[in-house]
């Protein structure tokens, strides 16, 4: 079973913004990180994404929702305010596989610190910079295997009508 875990792309400071944080959209870089993001994904299955319900994590999978014909599922337990037993709960559903799950670097650090527990297999340091993913597979012995990603950023492109 894999699951895809995404930071979302660059947004720009919280400080720059003066609407609400959950409105918050990516900059153009953070648009250019989810072109990207089809490109780092595209030798894999994705079957499902699920993913915080801010508008920064959600334009950070458009590209890769329009590129697979799959929708996205908003999901409160990714936001910033989600417990740290319901993203645990989220990744060991065997109802997902092959499922990228898009989210918050305070998500990231809370699923990572309660894997550590269950035989988290980390060949590289753990890092999640803005336009991150990670590669988690889980094997039948509750284990899981991580391989990172690293952000790639491509020219953003505007979808045609």
């Amino acid at each position: 079973m894999i699951t895809f875990l995404v930071r979302h792309g660059e947004a720009g400071a919280k400080g720059s913004w003066d609407g609400p944080d959950t409105a918050r959209p990516l900059s153009p870089a953070g648009l250019d990180q989810a072109e990207g993001l089809v490109l780092r994904l595209e030798d894999y299955p994705v079957e499902r994404i699920l993913c915080s319900p801010t508008v920064r994590c959600q334009q950070t999978v458009q590209p890769l929702a329009r590129d697979r014909l799959l929708g996205i599922e908003p999901l409160a337990a990714l936001g910033v305010d989600g417990g740290p037993s319901e993203i645990l709960e989220l990744f060991w559903d065997r109802q997902l596989p092959s499922t990228v799950l898009c989210t918050h670097g305070e998500m990231i650090s809370r699923l990572f610190a309660r894997l550590a527990g269950h035989g988290l297999v980390v060949p590289a340091p753990l890092q999640w910079p803005k336009g991150s993913a990670w590669l988690l597979h889980r094997t039948g012995r509750r284990q899981v295997h991580t391989r990172y990603l690293s952000p790639l950023a491509l020219e953003h492109r505007v979808p045609t009508s």
